[in-house]
């Protein structure tokens, strides 16, 4: 191990024994050749420094330029993918286009020569319907003719008709490359489906030159710099150039063990086209390398130099990309900003705006920047205000909450904007200036005028309705709103509206419990879901502080504040009940004279029903008479007599009862009434009239018939009245006496879902015409020469007053009328209880 000791002793440090033995064995002149060596090992010590030092920046030279090959590829990726995804658009819109019918085949033809012209890699378009045939079709000049599609003409079987199917099952533009032939270059074929009402209506295929798509999609400073090239999902070359391989002698060279060279897909698009860039060979061979070896010689003193510097520029590299980092993001920042901003120099010179302030105001940054005031998005006829707003602002008077303007754009059109002054200091803490933001408050200001339009509307609309309103919250006397009627009827106190809810008995307040051992909320009984859906309450009440009826509605809500409050609507009503009144009384009036006049026509069939009773007891009296003047009657004969007598006198009382009980005026008396005794006293009355004019009636009253809530006289008053004109029907059609008939049918029914109990009178009259039917129920309107026209009218009405309907029909044999039927029913009372009548009562008269 000692055979190649060091050139020269160690001059620091204790010596070695070992090293002291080897030198005094050797000679002098052997001493002077190691002592001229040292320096010769120190200088080739420090060459090898320096070749390690050059060595180590170059494998940093070349990570460098793997980094800058790696950043061309990528961004000549992101530019041939952004051209295809260009295109790639286009071809949907067109595609939107023909599937909204707005583009034919003509108007496609025309598209696609434009944008083949237009885009040079671009070969052919065509357009393939459902059943993969072509509706149209493009292509470049330069394409063969051979794989130009004409129309009509069918898809041919392969790697298209595949694409087509998957992109008509996607539903989405599906990218492939067919299979180059042997005298054709390679094609990037792009399907983008159509839809037509939903379904499938073909694709629009477009064809790219593959060679084309790289001449045009890569910068040109990139082909340039670098053999660029496109390769498939195989790595074979489809447009492009190569570098040729390298000696492989120089793989053993430490800086040349890593290719600078960089690949990167150009997907999502392109399917599978992969993009590469290879460097060009730079490097100037042995020559260069000697020269590199003298330079490295001579800057041997300077390497220290050099290698500070080195150090400097990798700082230096590290400092500019952290700045420009910050750069980029504050520019996004303020890119992204709604709010546009505008910087002033000391003198009111504009020196930046964004992109914000130039989309506000239509005006672009080169036409801003450096302008002195007047500003050419300052209106016309507010730019004194505006000037004099701009020195106070240079003056730094500014206004803390900002200040509105308004703003024109370029177009000559105005918007209202907020702008908000602060000084502009620099890094030294020194102002330069002012910093301006401006937003833009139309569409609030807009929204705020309308609110407070809509606001004016609705308390005007308040103020001018003829209810009163208020508001009051929940066990409060505080009023919260009062509108004019209410001021004016009850003042500015909750007194009116706490007096209205107490006398209409509406819950203003929640019910308490006076259990004190169990405590529960005190909005009990308050609807559980949102109180201002809840129905309102009515009422009507006598104000006697007013003199007024009022109809008070009430119903909850939540006022601004978030208190539970009440609101109450009260209306006059005065009017409306005096006429409600007057109306009630001369419905009466009228049913009245309606019964008088019915027995006035009956005047005839009455007398000559009473003249039968009267005439028995003269005959009886005058015969008795008779024979007690002659003294030939015995006393049973007397009694029998009399007796006989006394039942006609009794049988003329009855006869007259029941007209006065008919006829009489009486007030409305609505009780649970039995049907079947309503219906025997109405034929009682209509009987006599209808045995006047010889006709037969027929009744029937179905058993177990509830009790009716209705007035019985106004009732029997619309029995007899169909009765009658039933009648006098018969007798004005002259029907023989077979056919003079009338059947009064009482039985029940469900109409609607409701129990109603239905009578029907039936005549064998000569029916209704149609002009009659249509004015039937018409006041004043009468068939007869001596009717007056209101009978069936107020039949009408005392039936609607009982809640129920009345109808009239035609009942037909075959072709013939063969009379009429007249019908109305009355809803069953909810709370009654079947009566036993007659199994089936029918009586013939």
């Amino acid at each position: 191990m000692h055979d190649n000791p060091p050139s020269e002793l160690p001059s620091d440090g204790p010596i070695p024994n070992w090293w002291r033995h080897w030198w005094r064995r050797q000679s002098p002149t052997r001493q002077d050749r190691y002592a001229m060596l040292a320096p010769l090992a120190a200088v080739l010590l420090f060459l090898a420094a320096i070749v390690s030092a050059f060595g180590y920046l170059r494998l940093e030279e070349m990570d460098r330029e793997q980094e800058a090959v790696k950043r061309d590829v990528e961004y000549a990726q992101q530019r041939m993918r952004l051209r295809l995804l260009e295109r790639q658009e286009q071809l949907m819109r067109i595609a939107r286009d023909i599937s909204n019918k707005e583009v034919d085949a003509e108007e496609f033809v025309g598209r696609a020569e434009s944008m083949i012209a237009q885009y040079p890699e671009l070969l052919m378009l065509t357009w393939i319907d459902e059943r993969r045939r072509v509706t149209a079709s493009y292509a470049a000049p330069s394409l063969s003719s051979a794989h130009v599609r004409t129309k009509g003409d069918t898809l041919r079987p392969g790697e298209t008709e595949t694409m087509y199917s998957l992109a008509r099952d996607l539903q989405q533009p599906v990218y492939s490359q067919p299979v180059a032939g042997p005298d054709s270059s390679g094609l990037l074929q792009l399907h983008v489906p159509l839809a037509d009402q939903g379904k499938f209506g073909g694709v629009i295929l477009g064809e790219y030159s593959i060679d084309g798509l790289l001449r045009y999609g890569v910068p040109s400073e990139i082909s340039a710099k670098y053999a660029v090239a496109l390769l498939d999902g195989k790595s074979r070359v489809l447009a492009g150039t190569s570098v040729p391989p390298r000696n492989p002698a120089t793989h053993l060279l430490p800086w040349a063990a890593q290719p600078n060279e960089y690949e990167v897909p150009v997907s999502p698009v392109g399917n599978g086209l992969v993009v590469r860039a290879q460097a060009y060979r730079t490097g100037l061979g042995v020559i260069g390398s000697g020269l590199f070896w003298l330079v490295g010689a001579l800057s041997a003193m300077t390497a220290w130099m050099l290698i500070a510097n080195w150090r400097h520029t990798r700082r230096r590299m590290r400092t500019q990309q952290a700045l420009m980092t910050e750069t980029n993001f504050r520019r996004a920042m303020e890119n992204s900003m709604l709010t546009g901003m505008r910087a002033l120099d000391l003198h009111g010179r504009i020196t930046y705006v964004n992109a914000a302030f130039c989309q506000m105001t239509g005006w672009s940054e080169a036409e801003l920047v450096g302008r002195t005031p007047p500003f050419p998005y300052w209106p016309d006829e507010d730019r004194e205000l505006l000037m004099a707003r701009l020195e106070d602002e240079l003056k730094g008077r500014t206004i803390q909450g900002g200040f509105q303007v308004r703003v024109k754009r370029k177009d000559g059109t105005l918007f209202d904007a907020r702008l908000y002054v602060s000084p502009l200091v620099d890094a030294k803490g020194h102002q330069t200036g002012w910093m301006t933001s401006m937003t833009d408050i139309t569409e609030p200001t807009r929204i705020r005028e309308q609110l407070q339009a809509s606001h004016e509307r609705f308390t005007t609309v308040l103020e001018a309705l003829d209810a009163s309103v208020s508001v009051a919250p929940l066990g409060s006397e505080e009023l919260l709103f009062a509108n004019k009627l209410y001021r004016l009827w009850f003042g500015g106190r909750a007194g009116g509206h706490l007096g209205m809810v107490a006398q209409a008995g509406m819950s203003e307040s929640p019910p308490t419990n006076d259990d004190h051992l169990d405590e529960v909320d005190s909005f009990v009984g308050l609807p559980t879901n949102s109180l201002t859906s809840a129905s309102s309450e009515n009422a009507e009440i006598f104000v006697p502080e007013l003199g007024k009826w009022l109809e008070v509605r009430s119903r909850y809500l939540t006022w601004v504040d978030g208190r539970l409050a009440q609101m109450v609507i009260a209306t006059d009503i005065t009017s409306r009940r005096t006429a409600e009144e007057q109306a009630a009384a001369q419905a009466e009036r009228a049913q009245s004279a309606s019964r008088l006049i019915t027995m006035g026509e009956m005047a005839s069939s009455v007398a000559h029903e009473l003249n039968q009773p009267l005439t028995a007891i003269s005959n009886y009296c005058n015969g008795l008479m008779s024979r007690i003047r002659g003294k030939q009657i015995a006393e049973e004969d007397v009694l029998a007599a009399l007796d006989k007598t006394a039942r006609q006198a009794q049988r003329a009382g009855q006869i007259i009862q029941r007209i006065r009980s008919f006829v009489k005026r009486s007030e409305p008396n609505r009780t649970l009434s039995d049907i079947s005794v309503m219906v025997s006293e109405a034929l009682e009355l209509a009987e006599i009239e209808l045995r006047r004019r010889n006709v037969r009636m027929s009744h029937y009253v179905a058993a177990r018939l509830p009790h009716l809530m209705v007035d019985p006289i106004l009732i029997e008053q619309v029995l007899v009245n169909l009765l009658r004109n039933a009648a006098e029907a018969i007798e004005h059609a002259g029907r023989p006496p077979g056919r003079r008939s009338v059947e009064l049918r009482v039985v029940p029914r469900q109409i609607d879902v409701q129990n109603v109990v239905e009578f029907s009178v039936v005549d064998s009259g000569q029916g209704l015409a149609p002009e009659v039917m249509d004015r039937l129920y018409e006041a004043f309107f009468s068939t007869k020469a001596e009717g007056m026209g209101i009978g069936l009218n107020l039949c009408r009405s005392i039936v609607e007053s009982h809640h129920g309907r009345m109808q009239a029909e035609n009942i037909y044999n075959g072709a013939e009328v063969a009379g009429c039927r007249f019908s109305f029913w009355i809803p069953v009372s909810g709370t009654t209880s079947p009566i036993v009548g007659k199994d089936a009562g029918v009586t013939a008269v």
